[in-house]
């Protein structure tokens, strides 16, 4: 294991500059791609994770002009977005230049279409590079940007009824094709992933207030709002009888039809959407599940009917019908095959909980996976067959695969890149 430990650290470290881009057309900043078939493309939580997995590479980093670009590059990430934020505070999931003389997804949104929109990753991002670098005071000049941001997302995307947040439709919401979500009504589907997620980005926008001296009642609003939304997850989305984790639809009430309806009527404000997804293990990365419930979706992890793989944990169980190991890109396939931010994120979630040899287990799964890929290809790949190991598709993708690095040394005593307890 040791051997492919170095194996992967000598290649990411020398394929470091593949990713990081110059600007180009109306990408005006220095910015991050994910590599592979990705090239050029600015990304929402594609962004948040390589910078997450770069800043932890810097100790390693020997050129002193390569850490300042990756800095720069990361800050270039949030210029970027925060650049091609419309009036009413949308901001695109991804920046591609192509035909187009500005982002498609603005685009679409200006002719009057509702799109999703960047996912919870910005305040995160900000504060990853803040605390790194101890300076909150790049982003000063965008605050008020940032209200705005949040002003969209419960504007267009937030249900009062159930207290949480839904998913437009299904286009690029960072697990493509989750059946929770993938094919469903628009604005239907409170998923667990954006959920989860938005919690610790209204916590973020907490800590970038108050450390740029912003009025204490600021932040404690945004604070609120995350206690808020984790009581609604805990009350909606956590089912007693399975114990785990499940996006909700939402789209609940009582259809008035003539006098049939004049009785009780739907009281319940969701129904689970009983697909076990991996997301259902991000609350403990949050870090807003309770210790019984983290006992409880542990058990889910090591599962070997479901979750269970020598490589990692599968991102859909076994046992559900829509498992599938396709070969397809947009929408990409996360219906069953291993991708490393679910290892990464679960990994964190048990490392949080104490469960530090499961953590390892996990940790030594996924060294597995990406030594054999870098031993027999010479490169790493996107996603992965949870079975026998071998890659799916997309050589050269870089991205969140650096993440294994993060759990190697996390597990060696590294403070994790994001406090989420």
């Amino acid at each position: 294991m040791k051997d492919y430990e170095e194996s992967i650290r000598n290649f990411i470290l020398k394929n470091i500059p593949k990713v990081l881009k110059n600007p180009v057309s109306f990408i005006k900043y220095p910015f991050i791609d994910p590599g592979s078939v990705y090239n050029g493309n600015v990304w929402d939580w594609d962004t948040y994770w390589s910078v997450y997995g770069l800043l932890n590479l810097l100790d390693c980093v020997e050129n002193t002009e390569q850490k300042e670009q990756i800095i720069t590059h990361a800050k270039g990430n949030i210029f970027n977005f925060l650049d091609h934020q419309l009036e009413d505070g949308y901001i695109p999931m991804m920046i591609e230049v192509g035909q187009w003389t500005e982002p498609y997804l603005n685009m679409k949104h200006k002719e009057g279409i509702i799109m999703n929109m960047h996912k919870p990753f910005l305040c995160n991002q900000i504060c990853l590079i803040s605390d790194y670098i101890k300076d909150y005071t790049w982003v000063k000049e965008d605050l008020s940007k940032l209200y705005q941001y949040f002003d969209c997302y419960y504007n267009n995307y937030f249900s009062e009824n159930s207290g949480l947040f839904v998913w437009c439709d299904d286009i690029m919401i960072g697990m493509d094709n989750d059946p929770a979500s993938f094919g469903r009504p628009k604005f239907s589907t409170a998923n667990i992933f954006l959920n989860s997620f938005m919690v610790t980005e209204l916590q973020s926008m907490a800590n970038i207030l108050t450390a740029l001296g912003e009025s204490e009642a600021k932040a404690e609003d945004y604070l609120y709002k995350a206690k808020q939304l984790i009581e609604a997850i805990q009350k909606e989305c956590w089912d007693k009888r399975d114990k785990f984790f499940y996006s909700v639809d939402v789209d609940i009430k009582t259809r008035n039809f003539d006098w049939f309806h004049q009785g009780l009527g739907v009281f319940w404000k969701t129904l689970p959407i009983k697909i076990r997804v991996w997301s259902g293990f991000i609350p403990m990365w949050a870090g807003f599940a309770t210790k019984e419930q983290a006992a409880e979706l542990v058990k889910h992890l090591f599962d070997e009917d479901t979750f269970h793989s020598e490589y990692g944990l599968t991102t859909l169980a076994k046992d559900e019908k829509m498992f599938d190991l396709s070969v397809t890109n947009n929408p990409s396939n996360w219906l069953g095959p291993i991708w490393l931010v679910a290892n990464y994120v679960v990994f964190r979630g048990l490392m949080n909980y104490g469960f530090r040899e499961e953590a390892k287990v996990l940790c030594e799964r996924t060294l597995l996976l990406l030594g054999e890929d870098l031993k027999k290809t010479g490169s790493l790949h996107e996603y992965y067959n949870p079975f026998n190991g071998e890659p799916i598709m997309n050589g050269g993708f870089i991205n969140w695969n650096i993440l294994v690095l993060n759990m190697i040394d996390e597990l060696n005593g590294k403070k994790p890149m994001k406090e989420t307890m």
